[in-house]
């Protein structure tokens, strides 16, 4: 009896054990949610053994490539399995993936903007990834391999590297990025492996000339200038295919294989210091005759009637001149670009303003030169975008031809309109080859238009909608976009739609998250920053999977007034109509607003509400900590479906984001950090029936509204 007795007990404990084990296999549901949407977005391929589209345990039940550490994902492998599709929208959820290999696959789109924010190491070369380097790699202070190889990224490469302490091994070779290397570079002091070649970068080499690398790579690029003398010591170095200066480099500069000459030594080194006296005594002598002579000249013009302008600039224009008890200090800006003060030689013709004694002429401006006086921005902003007219960049969107538009629009008939947004009116192109394009009609002809396309067709990022082409015809400034078939966030929340269904919690999360990031780029990625100045849910656009793209990105120039283009609810207490008013916390005020119609339902202001509810901000914003209310908040259209855990984290964030001081707000990065929180630790609800419930528009529908 007692063997019997021995079986039966190490029964019990087998079984025991198997559901303990099957117990602790039990996926965190983040994790699973990701992973579902990550299958889905490489077309559900069957080589993914065990991966399903909805549900599943990716720990308990094994699926191809995940390795787990208890509940946890840590680790995907799905290297050189032949895989096609995007990577998807949401790898931040994944925040226990260390170790993150895609690489050797037929992968397109852009790389996500999140990736599995705790990663060591990332592979995704061998790919035909486009578009650039994800800023959200800055965060990633425990990175430490980044392989981005053989793929067609472009661009300049973000300064983006001071954040990444521990990072070892870089590889970004044999793609298409261009312009200088990104100073951040120098400060990554663990870095041993750096591979740049076959790209198209430019510039000097300068920022790498502190590393202490074991190999580096930097053939075939466009690299000028000199190569830097410790470069020497590097056990692995190729420089080849450039187009490195053969001159002497200048005195300070260490160069590889430099002979020294004394040349290098210093500018007067091998001259007497006789003649190194005569040559700096001259040079004084003569600053101090042009200083003298530009102090003359100025005086003399402070007393004339009317500050001198050039005839060039002033004809058939209006310029309210200076008289004489105004003070020229009082009135007069000088820009420290180009027209704000220029040196000339005098005319030789008999309508020269100087007589012919004079030997320089001045501009005074007392005004913003005539071509700018019509810009809708501050004078600080008009100084920044002043300055960088200087050095605008080729146009990369592409040029459409009016006819065609025409063609495509039924010639911007009222069957093809879609709305009136802030700037002008929005047609619906249609072609042969099925292709669908929403053209823009710019009403506002006081900006540059080719300047404002050359800013706007450099901002990439998966949450904004991108420029697909323009056109620029007498009569006709256009902008092409694509065509977003589910409309805006405005129409899924503010208008009846017979082919829609509500959006669930789960999609109003990510929508507000997705949305964040866009802003996050605008204000904390470009250079200089873009602020947006028109965010509002009609200027989300949601695409088949509805995830948010923020439109009118870079348009701001063209609104005459920001009160009237935001509506009703979304101005922000510090804007009184001033340009200056609006800033980038205004931008975040926005934002919350926007955040608290996702979780009420509700419009900024509605005049058919009672008094005390017409405003959203003011009527939510003291309930936003108040449990009780703020389940009363939520949108009945929900019916419930919400952990209440997120829901009260989704309502801190809003807080910050709406208080009535600009100063109090949080940056953009702080949000989306607050947001990823928010979705991570969430454990959505299983009664949301995952991405199937999401909802949806049918294909035929029109509903789209631009603000």
């Amino acid at each position: 009896m007692v063997p019997l007795a021995l079986l039966y007990a190490a029964h019990f404990i087998f079984v025991l054990e198997l559901f303990i084990v099957r117990i602790s296999a039990e996926t965190d549901s983040s994790d699973v949610s990701a992973l579902n949407v990550l299958y889905k977005s490489l077309n559900s391929p069957s080589q993914l053994a065990g991966w399903k589209s909805n549900g599943g345990d990716p720990c308990g039940k094994s699926w191809k490539g995940i390795a787990c550490s208890d509940a946890s994902v840590t680790e995907i492998n799905l290297s050189g399995l032949g895989l096609t599709g995007t990577l998807g929208y949401q790898l931040s959820s994944l925040a226990s993936v260390t170790n993150f290999d895609l690489s050797k696959n037929n992968l397109h789109g852009d790389i996500p903007y999140q990736l599995p924010p705790s990663s060591i190491h990332i592979n995704l070369a061998g790919n035909a990834f486009t578009g650039g380097i994800p800023y959200s790699i800055s965060e990633m202070s425990g990175l430490e391999s980044l392989n981005l190889a053989n793929n067609q990224l472009s661009g300049q490469v973000s300064d983006m590297f001071s954040k990444l302490p521990k990072l070892s091994n870089l590889d970004l070779s044999f793609n298409r990025f261009s312009g200088n290397l990104p100073q951040s570079f120098g400060s990554l002091k663990c870095l041993k492996t750096l591979y740049l070649q076959n790209n198209q970068f430019t510039g000097s080499v300068s920022s790498l000339a502190s590393l202490h690398l074991d190999s580096l790579n930097i053939q075939n690029n466009q690299f000028t200038g000199w190569i830097p003398d410790g470069f020497k010591k590097f056990n692995n170095f190729q420089a080849g295919g450039n187009s490195w200066s053969s001159s002497q480099a200048p005195p300070h500069y260490h160069v590889y294989n430099n002979n020294n000459d004394d040349r290098s030594s210093g500018v007067f080194e091998g001259k007497s210091p006789v003649i190194n006296g005569l040559v700096i005594g001259g040079a004084i002598v003569a600053v101090l005759f042009f200083i003298t002579v530009l102090l003359t000249l100025v005086k003399k013009k402070s007393s004339h009637t009317v500050h001198y302008i050039d005839e060039s600039d002033s004809q058939g224009r209006s310029f309210t001149p200076l008289v004489n008890h105004e003070k020229a200090a009082d009135h007069v800006d000088v820009l420290p670009s180009s027209a704000a003060v220029g040196l000339k030689a005098p005319s030789s013709g008999r309508n020269s303003s100087f007589s012919s004694e004079n030997e320089f002429k001045i501009k005074f401006y007392s005004k913003p030169p005539p071509s700018e006086r019509n810009s809708s921005f501050s004078e600080n902003d008009f100084k920044v975008k002043f300055n960088s007219k200087r050095n605008t960049d080729p146009i990369t969107a592409t040029a459409m031809l009016l006819v065609d538009l025409q063609a495509a629009t039924g010639g911007f008939s009222t069957t093809r309109f879609v709305g009136k947004g802030s700037i002008g009116c929005v047609y619906k192109a249609k072609y042969a080859d099925g292709k669908v394009l929403a053209v823009k009609k710019v009403d506002s002809t006081s900006l540059d238009f080719m300047e404002v396309i050359s800013d706007i067709s450099k901002l990439h990022h998966l949450n904004i909608s991108e420029l697909v082409g323009f056109c620029s015809e007498p009569g006709y400034n256009l902008l092409v976009y694509e065509y977003e078939r589910n409309g805006s966030l405005h129409d899924f929340l503010h208008l009846s739609d017979d082919y829609s269904k509500p959006l669930t919690w789960e999609t109003r999360v990510r929508i507000a998250l997705g949305t964040a990031r866009a802003v996050e780029y605008l204000h904390e990625v470009c250079s200089p920053c873009i602020i947006h100045k028109n965010i509002k849910s009609a200027n989300i656009l949601l695409d088949v999977e509805l995830n948010p793209h923020l439109s009118d990105c870079g348009l701001a120039d063209f609104f005459q007034d920001t009160s009237r283009t935001l509506g009703a609810g979304y101005q922000p207490p510090e804007y009184n109509g001033a340009p200056s008013d609006y800033t980038m916390k205004s931008d975040v005020y926005c934002f919350g607003v926007v955040m608290l119609e996702l979780l009420t339902g509700r419009k900024p202001f509605d005049s058919s509400k009672p008094r005390a509810e017409q405003c959203l901000v003011r009527w939510v914003r003291p309930q936003l900590h108040d449990i009780d209310a703020l389940a009363q908040l939520v949108d009945p259209a929900l019916h419930g479906l919400y952990p209440p855990k997120a829901l009260s984290r989704f309502a801190d964030v809003i807080s910050l984001c709406v208080q009535s001081e600009p100063e109090f707000r949080p940056p953009m990065s702080e949000v989306v950090q607050a947001l990823v929180l928010c979705v991570q630790r969430s454990s959505i609800s299983k009664k949301l029936g995952g991405e199937s419930s999401a909802s949806r528009r049918s294909d035929e529908s029109d509903h789209y509204y631009y603000g």
